[in-house]
């Protein structure tokens, strides 16, 4: 069933693991809260449940196939038709998905965010705009090793080596590529003032959707 008739407009923020996608689509949202939302690829990540914890951690959770993307283009078709999902969510310090889930209704605007969004050609025809935040690989790993250690339950040589081993090389091989389907690439590496700059452009175009003066 349709959700009040609101068929969104979806925008899609990639880029490399702690390139800023999650802080970008917040301050975004900050425009109009109740008229924007934000749905993480994060949360579509596969059930591991069934393998040892042991071996759960030595899993390349950087590439395309650790995600359940059938499941994310079908609640994406839902959303852009105007039909509330029920979203799943994801245990990282467990690697296994939770069994509650969260009802996501359709808002004017959903901002889509993760790292491997822009990767699939399925899931990119189904944004209205797509957006590759470029971060240095420096940063995105301090970035990184920050997020993972404080809010993930990971120690810092657990980050660095899944870093080292899965996703820098995987950023190369499939989300770097992901430029070339944006319709618009925005720098992130120095301070928030710059970044305010960059993303004046999407800001302008989401308040246009929604109707807001500037």
């Amino acid at each position: 069933m349709a959700v009040d008739g609101i068929k969104p407009f979806l925008v899609a923020i990639a880029g490399g693991t702690g390139s800023g996608k999650t802080y970008i689509a917040r301050k975004i949202r900050a425009i109009d809260p109740a008229g924007i939302s934000i749905l993480s690829h994060d949360n579509y990540y596969k059930d591991r449940s069934s393998i040892p914890i042991g071996d759960r951690k030595k899993l390349n959770y950087d590439e395309p196939s650790a995600l359940d993307n059938d499941l994310f283009i079908e609640h994406l078709k839902q959303l852009k038709k105007g039909i509330g999902v029920d979203m799943p969510q994801y245990d990282f310090s467990t690697h296994t998905r939770k069994t509650d889930t969260i009802p996501f209704s359709p808002t004017p605007v959903v901002i889509v965010e993760g790292i491997l969004i822009l990767e699939n050609p399925d899931v990119c025809e189904l944004f209205d705009l797509k957006i590759f935040i470029d971060v240095d690989s420096d940063i995105r790993l301090a970035r990184r090793l920050k997020r993972d250690v404080g809010e993930r339950d990971r120690t810092f040589q657990e980050s660095i080596n899944q870093y080292l081993v899965s996703a820098q090389p995987m950023y190369d091989l499939y989300v770097e590529p992901g430029k070339d389907r944006a319709d618009l690439i925005i720098q992130n590496n120095g301070t928030e003032a710059e970044l305010a700059n960059a993303i004046v452009t999407i800001e302008a175009r989401v308040r246009e959707v929604l109707g807001i003066c500037q």
